[in-house]
């Protein structure tokens, strides 16, 4: 056999064995194994390790870079059909591909739950939302802030606050749960639009970045202050982004301006209560206040999806915008995350590094 036949013979077996390397893919995911009651346990969830077979056209094998972590997977999760992977949102390289819509190399973000590999096409899901979608040019950003400003937080913020609440310059907003992801957003938002801007959240040294960072102007301390001395103080309020529920809602609603406007993001006081939580009735302060509150989820307005993205990086790129992330490293790590989100121990996004 002549040195050249030998050198394509090698060729060919180090494609295949490439080719074979490529297809046999071992996934790791947590399994949803129980639901939760109460606080969620560690063992609610079983980590398991799945081979992924070849890919067929029009697929391809994304690999988790970033995974994230949200109040809204507690609110949610009785929702979720135990034994299935657990809910989430990634950014994610795809690694391997069959489809040119979503070319090897891309970065995406995907609806693919607490899992490092996944196969896909990319197409929506029966809702219609889309499993995926690329990441578009961020310049120098990092890519993990696609689960943060430049993600779905970011939208939230962005759609929750200038849709339902319309701030005004002169106006004031408060913000629960105001250190968070969404909250310290909005923040930046109604000061952005010439608002004064109090922030709600649970120790000094978070009210300290708020403040002295973040540009708020007021902030609450619901763990040590006198809260209903303190809400009203600052009062009254013109809108309201309420992240948290509960009686710090009700308080605030008794504090608001004729014809205000409340935009309800989340109750993430009541997620963990195996019973009805209770708080004062509202109807009162709506009633002869008159004002509005409509909740909401941010897919509604998924079809001006990179319009809230594309302002946000704007607003970073002019350096109008800051924000933060709290990491946790390896993907063994998602529970630890989860629950250290849900307690409140992260400063703006949480999310997982893999």
């Amino acid at each position: 056999m002549s040195a050249c036949h030998k050198i394509l013979r090698k060729s060919k077996l180090f494609s295949q064995t490439n080719t074979f390397i490529k297809r046999h893919v071992s996934a790791k995911a947590f399994i949803f194994e129980k639901q939760f009651d109460g606080f969620p346990k560690e063992s609610d969830f079983k980590l398991v390790t799945k081979e992924l077979p070849a890919l067929k056209d029009g697929e391809f094998l994304a690999a988790a870079e970033y995974l994230s972590v949200d109040p809204y997977m507690r609110a949610y999760a009785p929702r979720v059909k135990t034994g299935k992977t657990f809910m989430g949102s990634q950014v994610a390289k795809i690694v391997e591909s069959k489809n040119s819509k979503f070319p090897e190399g891309t970065y995406i973000v995907g609806e693919y739950g607490w899992k490092t590999h996944t196969i896909s096409n990319g197409k929506g899901t029966v809702s219609g939302l889309p499993s995926a979608w690329i990441i578009p040019d961020i310049g120098n950003l990092p890519h993990s802030l696609a689960l943060g400003v430049l993600g779905m937080p970011g939208n939230t913020a962005y759609f929750g606050l200038l849709e339902l609440c319309q701030p005004k310059a002169g106006e004031t907003v408060i913000v629960t749960g105001a250190a968070g992801a969404v909250g310290s957003h909005v923040g930046q938002i109604a000061k952005i639009k010439g608002c004064r801007t109090v922030g709600v959240a649970g120790s000094d040294e978070k009210g300290k970045w708020l403040v002295d960072e973040l540009g708020f102007d007021h902030f609450i301390n619901y763990k040590k202050d006198d809260l209903r001395s303190k809400i009203k103080e600052f009062a009254p309020y013109d809108c309201y982004f309420d992240n948290v529920g509960g009686e710090i809602s009700s308080m605030i609603m008794a504090y608001m301006s004729l014809y205000g406007r409340i935009s309800v993001c989340g109750a993430i006081s009541g997620y963990n209560d195996t019973t009805v939580p209770k708080a004062t009735i509202v109807q009162y302060p709506l009633l002869f206040n008159q004002l509005r509150m409509e909740g909401f989820v941010v897919q509604r307005w998924v079809d001006r999806w990179f319009e809230g993205v594309e302002q946000n990086k704007k607003w970073i790129n002019e350096g109008k915008l800051k924000y933060k992330e709290t990491v946790t490293h390896g993907f063994e790590n998602m529970y630890a995350a989860f629950a250290d989100m849900l307690r409140g121990g992260n400063t703006g996004k949480a999310i997982v590094k893999v």
